[in-house]
């Protein structure tokens, strides 16, 4: 849970009196229609048959297996490039990707990179979380909304390649294959068509539909913002451990090409832990990593905003505003110390090698000046983490000091 000032959700800004424009009869079949249909016959046939363990655990495996494929693939590999991966891993990702039933590559990616270009503007932002938490989760799907008429100018890039077209192109065929085909098949195997087809095919949809959604909706109500305040997205960990890694929503929309949502060891990401795993047997490479720094620059860029807000309205707290002001001088000097330094290592990494004689020596002296500079940078970015635990105990006593007014 994050504090109350973290937990302000987004206005809702819609215009009164607007006609609604109409509704989308195949999204409201899927998206309406088979959660109610899962509702009522898969405890019916649960009641009257049951199911077994090993259905129970395909069932799993489909939904892990659709909802990694859109958070690894549509989203983390075609939608951001935050990583390049092999054509064998593309193909899983499109096929097992058509089974999550939430569009093709194209379009769902095309439709994310407007999400975050333009995220919460209500006019632009397909799914934007200022028109409410409904729309933000399927609201906007049930209706032909002018920010839902597909344009892939930001996606040339996707056509271009021969999956995410085939795919595109093929679409309806490969999800009818995959939500039907393979859970009847796995049905004859297991000998219980009746009960695969609701348990693995329709239950294991729906609820892999909404595990998606929360994304669109919730992450942008529900948790914190350590990262920037300049959107809604926020981070929550119950949400990331339902969406395979995706809930760190705040860090995300701030550094969009890091192949990692969860940066720390210990948070919940299988999708980070996939693509790591890829590209360890050659099936993903040239994984984006935000540099530590910058993570920490915006972690005290946020915090220094957060306590100039609190001192707005404290009395008689000089002393603690002057502290301020002195580490935010401290933070400009570590940062530009950090670029400086960090120009110096690019161009290090550029220099020209000497002339056959004094290759060498050239060498060893390259060598031991990459090893200083890469030795300061540590020491600078060790210097902004202290600064940020001095920061918490100011805001501390900045609390401290305005309960006891």
């Amino acid at each position: 849970m994050s504090p109350p000032n973290e937990r302000e959700t987004p206005a809702v800004t819609m215009k009164a009196r607007e006609p609604l424009p109409p509704l989308n009869p195949l999204n409201v079949t899927i998206f309406v229609g088979l959660p109610i249909a899962a509702l009522l016959l898969v405890p019916a046939w649960g009641i009257y048959h049951g199911y077994s363990a090993t259905q129970w655990l395909w069932a799993i495996a489909f939904l892990y297996l659709n909802g990694m494929s859109i958070t690894g693939g549509y989203h983390r590999l075609w939608s951001h490039k935050a990583y390049e991966a092999h054509p064998v891993l593309k193909w899983f990702y499109a096929l097992w990707g058509a089974g999550a039933l939430q569009n093709s590559i194209l379009i769902w990616s095309s439709d994310h990179r407007r999400h975050h270009r333009h995220v919460d503007d209500n006019d632009k932002d397909p799914y934007s979380a200022g028109r409410g938490l409904w729309f933000s989760h399927m609201g906007w799907m049930l209706r032909n909304y002018n920010s839902n008429d597909p344009d892939f100018r930001n996606a040339r890039d996707l056509q271009d390649d021969p999956v995410v077209m085939f795919q595109h192109n093929h679409y309806v065929p490969l999800t009818v294959v995959m939500n039907i085909g393979l859970p009847l098949l796995l049905g004859v195997f297991l000998g219980d068509i009746i009960g695969t087809l609701l348990l693995v095919g329709l239950l294991r949809l729906v609820v892999n539909h909404h595990f998606t959604f929360f994304i669109n909706s919730l992450a942008h109500f529900w948790g914190r913002r350590p990262y920037t305040e300049a959107n809604s997205a926020r981070d929550n960990d119950f949400l990331a451990f339902l969406t395979y890694g995706e809930g760190y929503h705040n860090f995300h929309h701030l550094f969009q090409r890091d192949y990692r949502n969860g940066i720390r060891w210990w948070q919940w990401d299988p999708t980070k832990w996939m693509i790591n795993a890829c590209s360890r047997i050659g099936l993903a490479s040239d994984l984006q990593r935000v540099p530590n720094f910058r993570i920490q620059r915006a972690i005290l860029d946020t915090q220094f905003s957060k306590a100039r807000s609190q001192l707005e309205i404290s009395r008689g707290a000089e002393v603690l505003r002057a502290l301020l002001e002195r580490e935010h001088q401290l933070f400009t000097e570590t940062v530009n110390a950090w670029s400086n330094l960090h120009s110096q290592w690019y161009e290090s990494k550029k220099s020209a090698i000497g002339d056959a004689l004094g290759e060498h020596k050239q060498k060893l002296q390259d060598s031991w000046e990459k090893t200083a500079l890469r030795t300061r940078l540590k020491e600078i970015e060790n210097s902004l983490g202290m600064q940020r635990k001095r920061l918490e105990l100011l805001m501390a006593q900045m609390r401290l000091q305005a309960q006891a007014a």
